[in-house]
């Protein structure tokens, strides 16, 4: 519509010219000030903080979602574990360390990890069938293994694989999170030896407010989104990701909030953990 608009008026205006360089820079402003208008009026439609300081799903800014878990959910695994965090619900499962399938990539000084994302079709309302391996599962399950490269001990495992598979069940924002979290528990339940447990939470910046555990309506606004993992015991960050710009100083204070959230996670893992064990010396009577 809009090159239409500046066709006709290049055209039918013989007394003004107007150059094919000057024509791509009008259409681009008009492009950009359409985008920013719609994207503000968006956003201004949109309530996601109510005056009484509460979201669309009745928790206040800096409140998670209910966390579930529970271990061993595939029996056929070496470790497994399921993992919810609101409505969003994760299966992961962890076999080895094993024999590598494939010698060219055997690494003598530690062990090959590798990670395979995919999403259940039924997981979203969104019922179009995507294929195997499509650019996000592939860069998602990059950033999986990056991040639990961070916390296993490799090198007490060399010449040997480590292959974790993780599937989103149930998709309602966060579900990046959700799956380093399950994989963690996956690896704990395998006994996979790990320098510390991996954690991760998303924040994002609404409504001039940071929000912490963004829910699907919420990371669908096109606002800010961070997403953080970190070893909360040796207090690094092993994952860091931002979809939009943020000034530095309201950067600092979502970051924060992300990393508070990563360590509200690794205390409830540790909960898990432990009433699991519990649960083992029960069974065998110690």
């Amino acid at each position: 519509m809009g090159f239409y608009f500046y066709k006709r008026w290049a055209t039918h205006k013989p007394n003004i010219s107007i150059s094919k360089k000057g024509l791509i820079q009008a259409l681009n402003i008009y492009s950009h000030t359409h985008t920013v208008a719609q994207s503000h009026r968006g956003a201004a439609a949109m309530e996601y903080v109510s005056p009484e300081g509460l979201r669309l799903d009745g928790r206040r800014p800096m409140e998670m979602r209910q966390l579930r878990a529970e271990l061993g959910a595939v029996s056929r695994a070496d470790g497994s574990a399921v993992f919810e965090m609101g409505n969003t619900k994760v299966i992961a499962a962890v076999y080895g360390p094993r024999e590598v399938q494939n010698r060219s990539q055997q690494i003598n000084d530690k062990a090959l990890i590798r990670c395979e994302y995919t999403m259940a079709n039924f997981s979203t309302g969104d019922r179009m069938r995507k294929p195997k391996g499509d650019r996000r599962s592939t860069e998602i399950s990059l950033v999986i293994r990056q991040t639990m490269e961070a916390c296993i001990m490799t090198h007490l495992m060399p010449r040997s694989q480590i292959d974790i598979f993780v599937q989103v069940l149930q998709a309602d924002g966060g579900t990046r999170s959700a799956c380093i979290n399950a994989a963690t528990l996956a690896l704990a339940d395998a006994g996979i030896p790990m320098c510390d447990l991996v954690t991760s939470c998303s924040a994002g910046y609404l409504n001039s407010t940071p929000l912490l555990d963004l829910n699907y309506v919420e990371d669908s606004a096109g606002g800010p989104d961070v997403t953080v993992g970190i070893l909360p015991k040796l207090d690094k960050v092993t994952l860091l990701q931002m979809d939009a710009k943020l000034p530095m100083d309201i950067f600092e204070n979502v970051m924060q909030l992300a990393t508070e959230g990563c360590k509200a996670v690794a205390n409830y893992i540790r909960e898990v953990l432990l009433e699991n064990t519990k649960q083992l010396e029960n069974r065998r009577g110690v």
